[in-house]
């Protein structure tokens, strides 16, 4: 496999022209969301083969898929359910949301439902603290989720 460098730098040795490979990790977030978009999870052979390209130990790729809430090492559900936890959407009530979606899907935060359509998860602030309780539900912003929305979601979600 191919190197995967940042930036490529000429320079002279010894009077001949060589490439060098720039050391900076700057590519190695969109090659990550690149394998995700397509695969939908972060395999550990996809781990190795990105710490190969990048010259880097493949604990290095897991830390970086660790430490990004919107990548991930499992393979989850078809659909994605991300309850806002920052404190304007607690106060607003998202425990309550994330119980409605625990209850109306049989699974805990976290978890994925048993015909693997569903992945209900927790995230940061999304920017919908105006319109809170909140969610990313496949990537769409959603405001203002009361329990007949939960229902009404989980009915198209299922589909």
């Amino acid at each position: 496999m191919t190197k995967q460098c940042a930036v490529h730098k000429k320079t002279a040795i010894d009077g001949k022209e060589v490439v060098i490979c720039d050391e900076t990790r700057s590519g190695l977030l969109p090659v990550l969301q690149g394998i995700q978009d397509k695969k939908g999870y972060i395999s550990d052979k996809d781990m190795q083969e990105v710490a190969d390209r990048f010259d880097i130990h493949p604990v290095e790729v897991y830390s970086v898929i660790t430490f990004y809430s919107f990548l991930t090492a499992k393979n989850k559900g078809k659909h994605t359910i991300r309850i806002s936890n920052c404190m304007p959407n607690i106060m607003a009530g998202s425990k309550k949301i994330e119980k409605g979606f625990e209850k109306a899907l049989k699974i805990r935060i976290g978890e994925t439902t048993k015909d693997k359509k569903i992945t209900l998860e927790e995230t940061g602030c999304i920017g919908m603290c105006d319109m809170a309780p909140a969610a990313l539900i496949d990537g769409e912003l959603v405001g203002n989720i009361t329990p007949k929305k939960i229902k009404e979601i989980v009915k198209r979600l299922k589909k």
